[in-house]
């Protein structure tokens, strides 16, 4: 069966088109076809490939308004122009959407009908820019394949393990009641990559304590026992935790009624300042991008150099918290942009971890392909460098669901 995935982002627009077999191997296979759009405010950037080797890449100024009509020309090159690798989109067997936020309703893959999108709708208050982009793609992907069937995976799906104690947050219980509580996020990468760990180990994931670092534009830590997630830095919305590209992650909230009270900030301005003027940019004062932090610390910048030390300093924090919520651990897995391409992070994060039984290999850090170990001989714990594949572990879960 063919399946067309799209993943929405608030500045990027990604899709993918498999071929699997009802009931396929659990190894990830490549795309046929493959498509991103990324937005910086002024000009977007569309990038097309197909796999017997087609390419084109256009750079062009778009307003906001224009990004539905952007996305649909995009995924009209899955059955016209040059990269075409079908002959009509009737070919698509079932369209999969990854959704971040189901709230506490929505916590296995489903199936698309008015009410799933009118309970994704729902959520979108607690993660806006994500869910409000999925939701264009649902009513795209309707119009171009009315026929289609849709699935929607959900980034915050794998986390619906976690106990109570990681669920609760302690303020009043009735927070909780009211449905404020520890989602999670990143869940479809999170799942897949300790999944893969065990396959790559020749472990059993039932036995395996793992520590799965998906470290992007957004970062976030998973605890992983058997399979089953039981914690996560990330909670009711994607701010809480790690330090990320522009985002905060976790800040002492006096922080921001200090601000509201002496007239800094109102409730926009916060929202603004802790998801895009924080984190690596807001620090370094530059960039988000940690290729250029690490590049501007070789030129000598101050700014940058402490950027990528609060990085670290949370990152390692982090790994170590979620290392005694497992009573253990076998496995650290980097994945995602920084955490599959960014030596210089993995090697930082692990240098003050040999107390967790954690070694790396320097020549294999920095020389790592991707779905390698990159942990010394001596090292209790094996430290891999996995791919991300989202795209791929969507398109799995409609095959399981509709095949």
């Amino acid at each position: 069966m063919k399946i067309l995935v799209l993943n929405s982002g608030s500045s990027s627009q990604k899709s993918a088109l498999f071929e699997l077999e009802p009931g396929a191997s659990t190894v990830p296979v490549p795309a046929l076809w493959e498509g991103k759009l990324d937005w910086d405010g002024e000009h977007e950037i569309l990038t097309v490939r197909n796999f017997p080797g087609e390419q084109i890449r256009n750079e062009a100024e778009v307003g906001a308004e224009d990004r539905r009509i952007s996305v649909e020309k995009m995924l009209r090159n899955v059955w016209s122009g040059p990269t075409a690798v079908l002959n009509a989109p009737a070919e698509i067997y079932v369209v999969g959407h990854r959704i971040v936020h189901g709230g506490p309703k929505l916590t296995q893959p489903a199936r698309i009908d008015s009410a799933v999108k009118q309970t994704i709708s729902d959520v979108s208050e607690i993660a806006p820019l994500h869910n409000k982009a999925g939701l264009q793609g649902i009513d795209l992907a309707e119009k171009l394949l009315p026929n289609t069937p849709q699935v929607a995976v959900f980034d915050t799906g794998f986390h619906r393990t976690l106990p109570l104690e990681t669920q609760v947050y302690p303020g009043p219980y009735a927070w909780y009641e009211r449905g404020i509580r520890r989602f999670g996020f990143h869940g479809i990468n999170h799942e897949y990559c300790a999944h893969r760990a065990a396959r790559i180990l020749d472990r059993d994931i039932a036995s395996v304590k793992t520590v799965t670092c998906h470290l992007g534009n957004g970062c976030s830590l998973s605890a992983i026992d058997g399979g089953r997630g039981v914690d996560t830095t990330m909670g009711f919305t994607p701010l809480e935790g790690l330090m990320m590209g522009t985002r905060s992650g976790s800040i002492d909230p006096g922080i921001l009624t200090h601000l509201v009270r002496s007239g800094h900030a109102n409730q926009a301005e916060l929202d603004d300042i802790l998801n895009h003027q924080s984190g690596l940019l807001g620090i370094s004062g530059t960039s988000s991008d940690m290729r250029d932090i690490v590049s501007a610390m070789r030129d000598g910048k101050e700014r940058a150099r402490l950027a990528f030390d609060i990085f670290i300093h949370r990152l390692r924090a982090g790994i170590a918290a979620m290392a005694a919520s497992l009573g253990g651990l076998d496995v650290l897995v980097f994945t995602a942009g920084i955490g599959e391409n960014s030596p210089e992070v993995r090697r930082a994060a692990c240098e003050k971890l040999g107390f967790l039984g954690i070694q790396i290999d320097d020549a294999n850090n920095l020389s790592a392909k991707l779905d390698a170990d990159i942990s010394s001989l001596a090292s209790r714990v094996r430290v891999l460098v996995i791919r991300a594949q989202e795209d791929w572990a969507i398109a799995q879960e409609c095959s399981q669901l509709l095949s």
